[in-house]
């Protein structure tokens, strides 16, 4: 956005809509130092301070908000008309922003997202990867990808990505010392890696067969909120992990680590990419969805 040559009305709006100059920062793509400086500067040649800041809080001053009321429409109509200028490009260029869950973004980087990028090389992809669920038009996201079941019901969805399933997993050395679970509640007699939600809820573990579904509070040494740390502590026997099955699947299949409770990890709803509906696509944001139905189909 920041390139549109529109960087100080952009960061004005990004402020007042995100009231932090740290996040509008983010979402611009620039450094709190230049986004300062753009507003110092705006500030300057208007002559009036478009917010009151302190170490806590930013707000409009009454100037601020009737700048940004003026300009707000104003900075769209201008954004919409390069949008559509865009829209006639032929050669798909210029930045796709995503927003995804972390496993989601590791099952998709390699199979679309990489490939992607090898055949459109002018087109930069711009991942951000987080837990928490995010209104993707209200933070200047392209598209964002969710498991189907928490896409929002008026966006446009497409499926991605291979099947999906939980895997529960030790290594052989700690099922040579410790009896494999049979059923899902033999793991309360199991050291087990606890796994911590980005809201800081602790996750119970899900386990599906012929209709019936179990979950269990597990319990064990440590307490993770990252699968890349959870892999690291089972493949140091530390105890039994409970994993997207993708993200240890390399290990499985090596031997390094042993899955159990197969039966009770049954297929989960497919990852989607999704978008709302635009007037006027870039050639990139075309050809991304293209691959993606590609994919899909």
């Amino acid at each position: 956005m920041h390139q549109d040559g529109l960087v100080e009305f952009d960061a004005v709006l990004a402020i007042a809509r995100r009231g932090s100059f740290r996040a509008a920062a983010l979402e611009l793509g620039l450094s709190t130092t230049a986004l300062s400086n753009a507003i110092a500067k705006l500030e300057r040649q208007l002559g009036v301070r478009l917010f009151n800041r302190t170490t806590r809080s930013v707000a409009l001053t009454d100037a601020g908000r009737k700048f940004v009321d003026q300009v707000g429409p104003a900075v769209r109509n201008i954004h919409d008309a390069m949008d559509i200028a865009r829209s006639q490009q032929e050669t798909p260029s210029g930045t796709l922003r995503i927003n995804a869950f972390p496993t989601a973004a590791r099952e998709i980087l390699e199979p679309l997202l990489l490939q992607f990028l090898r055949r459109y090389p002018q087109v930069h992809v711009d991942l951000v990867t987080e837990g928490r669920i995010v209104d993707i038009v209200a933070e200047g996201f392209d598209l964002g990808l969710r498991s189907a079941d928490l896409v929002p019901s008026d966006m446009i969805a497409i499926p991605v990505g291979p099947p999906r399933s939980f895997a529960v997993v030790a290594t052989p050395a700690y099922f040579k010392a410790n009896e494999k679970p049979r059923v899902p509640p033999d793991l309360h007699r199991h050291a087990c890696l606890r796994i911590r939600l980005p809201n800081g809820a602790l996750h119970r573990w899900q386990f599906e067969k012929d209709g019936q579904s179990v979950q269990i509070d597990v319990h064990g040494p440590i307490t993770l909120d990252e699968a890349s740390l959870s892999r690291i502590a089972v493949l140091d026997n530390v105890g039994i992990g409970y994993f997207m099955e993708s993200d240890i699947r390399e290990d499985i299949e090596a031997g390094r680590l042993v899955r159990v409770l197969e039966n009770w990890t049954p297929p989960l709803v497919p990852l989607c990419l999704y978008y709302p509906s635009r007037r006027n696509p870039s050639a990139a944001f075309k050809a991304l969805i293209g691959m993606a139905r590609q994919i899909a189909g």
